[in-house]
């Protein structure tokens, strides 16, 4: 009878262990997909197409608040368009401490190197391969596959206060195609427009010299 008692035990160990193990393997398997990258939602406006919900820096860049004090972080449409091609990308090292307006990432084309400011501060942790591959995703999509890494901004609350964003965005693209215009004048009438995005491949058509004062001017580098 004992036998018997232990047997039964035995076997109800064992069913209870079958019928938990599916659950523990399904709950390990639930963490982890990367997040889907979304299209934002695009207001067209004046020649522009600008995200909502993206804030920008004055140097355009831009940021997206993507929660957990996770920001994605990419290049605006604007100055895509004045890269007009790029050879490659630079960005800074993983795991480093970036700060709010200082150098994020270095963009070459053809010998020649812009440097493009961060727009939030934090820990670089994790970049965008497709990009480092591809650099011209950031010209063809710049606002989704064309971002550039994700920074963990603890402070990105702050941060944001700092950005252009909602209706002022719009004028402000307005005014930096007019800063454009009004220096790009004097060199080559041809090469200035008025309203919309800038010629493309504007930054590499200057001489060197014209190009320094532009990212001076348009970039704060």
């Amino acid at each position: 009878m004992s036998i018997l008692f232990v047997l039964l035990t035995f076997l109800l160990i064992l069913t209870v262990m079958y019928f938990r193990r599916p659950q523990e393997d399904t709950n390990t398997l639930q963490v982890a997909p990367p997040k889907k990258i979304s299209a934002p939602l695009m207001l067209k406006q004046a020649g522009f197409e600008i995200p909502q919900d993206y804030c920008f820096h004055p140097g355009h860049t831009w940021v997206v608040d993507e929660g957990r004090q996770n920001a994605r972080v990419g290049i605006d449409a604007f100055a895509s368009q004045l890269f007009g091609k790029i050879d490659s990308i630079e960005l800074a090292e993983l795991n480093r401490w970036v700060r709010q307006g200082q150098p994020l990432c270095t963009i070459t084309r053809e010998g020649r190197s812009v440097d493009l400011l961060s727009p939030v501060e934090g820990v670089l942790v994790s970049v965008n391969h497709d990009v480092v591959k591809n650099p011209n995703l950031v010209i063809d999509d710049p606002y989704r596959n064309g971002w550039l890494c994700v920074i963990k901004a603890p402070e990105m609350t702050t941060n944001v206060k700092n950005l252009l964003q909602g209706p002022i965005v719009l004028p402000w693209m307005q005014n930096s195609l007019a800063r454009l215009s009004a220096m790009v004048q004097q060199l080559t009438p041809a090469l200035a427009q008025d309203g919309g995005l800038p010629v493309k491949g504007l930054l590499f058509q200057v001489d060197t010299g014209v190009q320094a004062q532009l990212a001076k001017e348009l970039f704060l580098t």
